[in-house]
């Protein structure tokens, strides 16, 4: 297997986000697939780093891609924050995501990190991972 579904999985999940009304409910407009410049949201959502492995088997070619999402906030408290990534684990853990190339076998939640940030905001790592197949 190759690197050949990142970039389909990828705009699946953003897609996928940006329509879910959760999502949207907590983070309105505010998610990226690059960090925004300027004057910031008080609640924005970055699509962020990405690990693949080779899972391809006799059935087929395959891989597991490993993404991060994280959710930052100028908030002083976590719960804005906790609630932005609880609605976005809820909008993609077992998401019936279509890919505009391969197919996804599944997708899960793995671990999430919470901190709390210099400038007095906090921020939430979640830590997903995929498996897809190339048809």
């Amino acid at each position: 297997m190759t690197y050949a579904l990142a970039s389909a999985l990828q705009q699946s999940v953003f897609k996928h986000l940006t329509a879910d009304a959760g999502v949207t409910a907590a983070l309105g407009s505010d998610l990226f697939d690059a960090m925004p410049t300027g004057s910031l949201p008080q609640i924005y959502a970055v699509l962020g780093s990405e690990e693949v492995l080779d899972r391809s088997d006799a059935s087929g070619p395959g891989a597991r891609h490993r993404f991060t999402i994280s959710v930052f906030t100028s908030s002083a408290g976590f719960i804005v924050a906790k609630e932005a990534a609880a609605a976005i684990c809820d909008a993609l853990v077992d998401a019936p995501l279509t890919l505009s190339r391969g197919r996804l076998v599944g997708i899960w939640f793995e671990r999430a990190s919470a901190q709390r940030l210099k400038d007095g905001g906090r921020s939430i790592t979640l830590l997903f991972a995929a498996r897809v197949e190339d048809d």
